[in-house]
């Protein structure tokens, strides 16, 4: 009986129909929804309460494409939150570690944010557009709440806001050439990491060379909607012969690049030093951040775990939907926090925060995987 009442349970799940999302306002689409869904988008995420794309082929023929030709991304789930007024600057550096004093107009800073403890708050790219006023374009988190709070406990004079910005991605090794026949050589003269206001039909568009990928490309902050679909169309039209297509961020090439995802390689539990960023923390600068003193604290005591590479070898790896423990013998000494199986490298690959005594370059660990045990070795990022 009992055998028979098991098999029933397995012919039930077996039947059931997969579960679905239900939307409501809570759930933004974006500008660019219709495109994706006529490119046949296979699966999304949700990342900031919006709709982020996560496939359209497959993985391993996204990532072939990406790192061949060029791609167009709808990362408007990249809010943006605003700073404007007198004590925009100031507000800005309240919230991180990285030195913002001589940045100039028209810069991206990458900035891990911090809390009170020094843990991430996020690691968003801050975008000086004036001497007053910035644009933090957020990972996955509530940064708006966080910069309103503080602006108001302190008596700052800034308008801290959400405006409606749409950004759109064109990664690839053939961004540049697409981006130029779009919007003129003058894309040609953005740096790494710099932003330039350049039109598109008569409207001032800010254009970043910037990206959640290691093959280069540009961000666009559309902050018309009406112009969202009329640029993708031009730029889609004009990459055909680059042979263009709908993409989004791809695990496996961001994981290869050593990319950190926040939410899920690192969390408020994580100080950016942890995080492998105390290149971004200037610890040693007189300037006056929330979680100052926590920082120096965690940096004078010495590190515990960092995040590390691992490569492993033997059967492809499952997906990582959550943190798989890692050890040495039978001590637990870190987590795995993403994975993959990498073509390029012909093993899998994998983000983990190490324990100190286990996270140098060579070290044998034991992943424990939903598919089982494998063996790893500790590298150092990026993996290429």
């Amino acid at each position: 009986m009992d055998a028979l009442l098991e098999k029933g349970k397995a012919m039930a799940t077996a039947l059931a129909p997969s579960p679905s999302l239900t939307l409501s306002r809570r759930l933004a689409q974006t500008p660019f929804t219709p495109r994706l869904e006529a490119c046949g988008v296979r699966s999304y995420t949700i990342y900031n309460r919006t709709l982020l794309a996560t496939c359209f082929h497959s993985p391993e023929e996204d990532y072939r494409h990406l790192k061949t030709h060029v791609q167009l991304w709808d990362v408007s789930c990249e809010r943006q939150v605003e700073l404007k007024g007198p004590d925009a600057a100031r507000l800005a550096q309240l919230m991180t570690p990285r030195d913002l004093s001589k940045a100039r107009i028209g810069q991206c800073l990458y900035s891990p944010l911090v809390d009170e403890d020094g843990g991430m708050l996020n690691d968003p790219v801050i975008l000086k557009l004036g001497e007053d006023r910035y644009w933090i374009s957020i990972a996955d988190s509530d940064v708006l709440l966080w910069a309103k709070g503080l602006a108001l406990g302190m008596g700052l004079k800034v308008q801290v806001t959400q405006p409606e910005v749409w950004p759109l991605a064109v990664q690839g090794p053939k961004a540049e050439e697409l981006m130029s026949r779009v919007f003129s050589e003058a894309v040609l003269s953005i740096g790494f990491f710099r932003c330039q206001h350049l039109a598109f039909r008569g409207h001032k568009l800010a254009v970043a060379r910037s990206g959640f990928s290691k093959q280069g490309g540009f961000e666009i902050f559309i902050d018309s909607k009406h112009l969202c679909l009329e640029l993708w169309d031009a730029l889609w039209q004009a990459g055909e012969a680059l042979e263009v297509r709908s993409g989004c961020p791809n695990q496996i090439e961001r994981i290869e690049g050593g990319l950190l995802s926040y939410g899920n390689d690192m969390t408020r539990a994580n100080t950016p030093l942890e995080c492998g960023l105390g290149r971004y923390c200037h610890l040693d600068r007189p300037i006056d951040f929330i979680g100052r003193e926590a920082l120096l604290r965690a940096r004078d005591a010495g590190l515990k775990r960092q995040v590390r590479g691992l490569t492993v070898a033997g059967d492809p790896l499952p997906r990582c939907s959550q943190p798989w423990p890692v050890l040495a013998g039978c001590e637990e000494v870190g987590a795995v926090t993403s994975a993959c199986n990498s073509p390029d490298l012909g093993c899998g690959i994998a983000i983990a925060m190490l324990d100190r005594d286990h996270w140098d370059v060579g070290n044998e660990v034991t992943l424990e995987t939903p598919a089982g045990s494998c063996q790893g070795r500790v590298v150092e990022l990026p993996f290429l």
